[in-house]
């Protein structure tokens, strides 16, 4: 099963949480979600964000210019 990438680049707290959320809400069970982001609070609020949910914080990567994130919805 290959991630949807969301390219979430140039948004700033809340706005990755909240777009990740909406997004995934729409996703089966499972399903992968690659999140890119350059938001530095990013580092904290996304590993929040799936535990508080329910999703598995399979990967997180710090990039030149933010993180990467791969999630499977819980």
């Amino acid at each position: 099963m290959s991630a949807i990438l969301y390219d979430l680049r140039g948004l700033k707290c809340p706005l990755p949480v909240l777009k990740t959320r909406r997004k995934m809400s729409s996703l089966p069970s499972g399903s992968l979600i690659q999140v890119e982001t350059t938001d530095p609070l990013a580092g904290i609020d996304i590993p929040h964000f799936c535990n508080e949910d329910g999703h598995e914080l399979i990967e997180t990567v710090k990039t030149d210019t933010g993180h990467r994130f791969l999630i499977r919805k819980g």
